[in-house]
């Protein structure tokens, strides 16, 4: 039986102070093994999270089938108003705990990251600038790679094959991507010409890398609307991180890019000491936004998708082509040899 009013009813949502959304799916079943040092890592994660975050910032952490110890911790956060928001679930996979950590919000940026991630000081700041210079910007990573030219950036390479916008530059800080191949057990990831040289695209004196990993990334909120993907028969892997947070970007007529340098660290599943040492060294965030920035629409229209991401894609990556437009940015012949060679 229902008895009164309930005050609440067609009552409008009060004003979001956020702008911004940080998801963090965590999944540590146990302390044994492969996650032995997982539970620390994740302390490290959240720690240069806390610090390197501006006050418009929520944060959504999806515990995924965890351990108590890893579950106690991540309510204790939400208690003391560390977080904002935590999502307890059985182990439903990462991309469906990413769905929903969106679901129910309505925030500008949308930053979805793993939980092994050491953020740095100003990743916010420089993410921001990528979208602002690049307005057709949809996803921005904060680890640029000297291997993410093929990876759905064929919209970029289809607007800007002739332009000088779209160039070989000088990569600022080699030292970074050295860091990621180690973190992922590949230290013969990157070749000499990687090291030295990525696809960028320039405004003025401000570049961006072509192209976007996955372990963190930021998106605009459009990305995510009327989205086709509900749901994931994946754990991890598969083609669901490509369905949910590839696909979608270009669909929509959007860039996928990183900056230039380096402002997170991926730190694995094995701890190590300089993580300790990187993490007391971070300073704190002086970086206080008022709002979010303003990002014009982009509209891409159903012909065009297709023949730029679809016909397109299929031309520049013939063998032949593509080495021809990686000279056309600017490798020598030897250089382009050897993009070609790591890169098939």
């Amino acid at each position: 039986m229902r008895v009164g009013f309930n005050p609440n009813k067609d009552k409008p949502q009060e004003p979001n102070e956020f702008f911004h959304q940080l998801i963090i799916p965590v999944y540590i079943p146990n302390q044994d093994g492969y996650f032995k040092d997982s539970f620390t890592i994740l302390k490290y994660c959240l720690e240069s999270l806390f610090k390197t975050i501006h006050p418009k910032t929520y944060i959504t952490l999806v515990n995924n089938g965890s351990d108590t110890i890893t579950a106690d911790y991540l309510n204790q956060l939400r208690e003391t108003g560390k977080i904002h928001e935590v999502i307890n679930t059985t182990n439903i996979g990462k991309l469906n705990a990413i769905l929903k950590g969106i679901s129910g919000h309505d925030f500008a940026f949308i930053t979805v990251a793993d939980s092994d991630v050491l953020f740095l000081k100003d990743w916010q700041k420089e993410t921001y600038n990528v979208f602002e210079k690049f307005p057709k910007t949809g996803a921005v990573c904060p680890t640029p790679s000297s291997k993410s030219l093929k990876s759905h950036t064929f919209n970029i390479w289809f607007e800007l094959l002739f332009s000088k916008s779209l160039y070989f530059t000088k990569v600022k800080n080699p030292q970074a991507l050295k860091a990621f191949a180690a973190s992922v057990g590949n230290t013969e990831m990157y070749n000499e010409i990687h090291l030295q040289k990525y696809l960028t695209i320039s405004n003025g004196d401000f570049r961006a890398v072509a192209g976007a990993g996955h372990f963190i990334t930021t998106y605009r909120k459009e990305v995510f609307e009327e989205r086709n993907v509900k749901y994931s028969n994946f754990m991890l892997g598969g083609d669901s991180e490509s369905k949910l947070l590839d696909y979608p970007v270009v669909e929509k007529g959007m860039w996928r890019l990183s900056t230039e340098d380096n402002f997170a660290f991926h730190l694995g599943n094995v701890k190590e000491d300089w993580m300790q040492q990187t993490l007391e060294e971070i300073k704190p965030n002086d970086f206080y936004p008022d709002n979010s920035i303003d990002l014009s629409k982009i509209k891409l229209s159903k012909i065009a998708f297709f023949f730029k991401y679809k016909v397109f894609s299929k031309i520049i990556t013939r063998k032949q082509i593509w080495f021809y437009g990686l000279k056309l940015k600017g490798l020598s012949t030897e250089e382009a040899i050897k993009y070609t060679q790591k890169n098939e």
